[in-house]
């Protein structure tokens, strides 16, 4: 089947956001006095939408788990400094000739959308980005499919003529409920142990590789 349409996770994928996504969690734990976690614990959060990382880190309530979500997007905006977040090597030059061979491109983030959009034109992505879904579009984020069968819908394209790509097992499981075929990056923030495990149809370590398995 002749592939129509790459559907992008951003944080892990396109920029490397993990510094400053861990140091903004750590902040916020800290500022609610919340029992302590380690980096790594805090990393394997990234993927899930805002309140749930905390309330899947942490022994607590949604409630706490909408207060540490406010507080992050605070702490988030003091420290999100220009140069503080970069594009991955390879990721513009590579959109720009899979934009050209004539891929539809989309964005799928449990990213909220004021700052996926700010990413998205600080990068200047809109002009290879057809479809953007956030976190706010979607009433089930990832790893529930709705965010990619969303893109599908909008794009008018089948699931077989899609390949999600993403960092985390939250991004390959979204993409095999939605029947796309998936593609695990190793420089995120889990493991090419991890993504195999959860049923990646191709696993690359860099992002310019992407352009070989497009048909």
């Amino acid at each position: 089947m002749y592939n129509r349409a790459i559907i992008l996770d951003f944080d892990g994928t396109l920029a490397d956001t993990q510094p400053l996504i861990v140091n903004t969690m750590q902040r916020t734990i800290g500022a609610l006095h919340l029992p302590s976690r380690t980096d790594a614990e805090c990393q394997a959060m990234i993927g899930l939408p805002l309140k749930e990382c905390f309330t899947t880190l942490l022994p607590i309530d949604d409630a706490m788990g909408e207060r540490c979500a406010e507080l992050y997007r605070r702490i988030f905006d003091e420290e999100n400094h220009p140069g503080v977040v970069t594009l991955f090597p390879h990721v513009l030059e590579t959109l720009a000739a899979l934009h050209d061979r004539g891929q539809q491109l989309a964005i799928c983030s449990s990213r909220g959308r004021p700052t996926l959009d700010g990413f998205v034109k600080t990068f200047h992505l809109e002009e290879y980005i057809g479809v953007i879904v956030s976190a706010n579009d979607v009433q089930h984020a990832k790893p529930n499919p709705e965010p990619v069968l969303k893109i599908l819908s909008t794009l008018d394209i089948k699931p077989s003529e899609a390949i999600v790509v993403g960092d985390t097992t939250f991004d390959i499981l979204m993409g095999r409920d939605a029947g796309c075929r998936s593609c695990g990056v190793t420089y995120g923030n889990q493991s090419a142990d991890a993504l195999r495990s959860a049923g990646a149809t191709y696993i690359i370590d860099d992002f310019a590789e992407l352009a070989n398995i497009i048909d």
